[in-house]
């Protein structure tokens, strides 16, 4: 069912049924706001070869957000359609939009069960809408999940991914990370619901909402300013997914990572800051080099963990860089 999404006008959403599990009925929700024609830096018409039986000009983005998080952020769907693509943005089960009475918030014991999700989501969009050309855009924990995706579905019609300070590693040091990690998955397998971190004050997600030292309006239910209590089961699934991409994958469509210049800790709850706050950008430019063989890195000073919610001009440099790669492309 489609109907209008809270963004307001021309944003849509439309509920993807998945099914049921333990917690009741399950789905994800595809927010779509269609192309602009008209914007100076559309993109270009593509060959026939390339249009959806539908008759989809245009090529297509899709947006996964990351842990406690959802699609709010207007801003990039408006850059994106400002350009001619048709953009789609999907909350995940029990993230956000899809988010039912009942249900434990941003919980599973595999990251796989995301792939049902995303499957679902591009074959509306390639299948159904007829787009031929899709970049996958992903942020955060949605960046390993994406990339985790792209390696073993190896959609033909993706033409690009785009990963937003992607969480490809454990943000502590290497000993710590082998040794939490067997505990873990050892917790996980026996008592998989165990809570290995309480519930605490977030300054990240303060530091970005206008009611505290951000400019950016966005739902506290939803993207909550205190960091949900942590699962073994739920950590333990991140770590196998950790290692399965330093594995190595082969993502054949070009790469694009974008990174703070630098991590650190925040002092205060709701300090504004121009660094990343959450991961270690270091490990993350590391492991971005297993991805495939055309990855692009680049590095934006002064930027926040979502770079496109940093302060200026970090945010102007972010955009910047994703316009270079996009138009760096192979044609449509």
């Amino acid at each position: 069912m489609t109907q209008p999404d809270i963004l307001g006008s021309p944003y849509t959403a439309e509920t993807i049924d998945l099914g049921r599990d333990s917690e009741g009925p399950l789905v994800a929700t595809l927010v779509h706001r269609p192309a602009s024609t008209s914007g100076q830096g559309a993109a270009p018409r593509p060959p026939a070869s390339a249009q959806g039986e539908r008759g989809a000009t245009q090529p297509a983005v899709l947006y996964l957000h990351g842990f406690v998080d959802y699609f709010f952020q207007k801003d990039l769907g408006d850059w994106w359609s400002e350009r001619g693509y048709d953009f789609y943005a999907l909350d995940l089960r029990k993230y956000g939009r899809s988010l039912r009475p009942g249900q434990t918030p941003f919980y599973t014991e595999s990251l796989d069960d995301y792939f049902e999700d995303l499957t679902a989501a591009w074959q509306l969009i390639t299948g159904r809408d007829g787009h031929r050309q899709v970049i996958l855009v992903a942020h955060s924990t949605g960046g390993l999940i994406a990339s985790l995706w792209a390696g073993r579905t190896a959609p033909p019609e993706l033409a690009a991914l785009v990963l937003n300070s992607p969480w490809l590693d454990h943000f502590n040091n290497p000993l710590v990370r082998v040794a939490a990690s067997g505990s873990i998955a050892s917790l996980a397998r026996l008592k998989p619901r165990t809570i290995v971190q309480k519930s605490a004050p977030d300054p990240y997600a303060r530091s970005l909402h206008a009611d505290h030292a951000g400019s950016w309006e966005f739902n506290t239910d939803w993207k909550t300013l205190n960091f949900p209590p942590i699962y073994a089961g739920w950590l333990a699934a991140v770590r196998r997914a950790h290692r399965q991409l330093q594995g190595g994958l082969d993502i054949k469509a070009p790469v694009l990572v974008l990174t703070s210049a630098r991590s650190e800790r925040l002092k205060a709850p709701g300090d504004r800051h121009d660094f990343d706050a959450i991961l270690n950008v270091w490990s993350i430019r590391r492991w971005a080099l297993v991805l495939g063989k055309n990855v692009t890195s680049r590095v934006i000073d002064g930027a926040t963990h979502d770079v496109f919610l940093s302060p200026e001009p970090a945010r102007a440099d972010a955009y910047a860089a994703l316009s270079d790669f996009v138009s760096a492309l192979p044609a449509h």
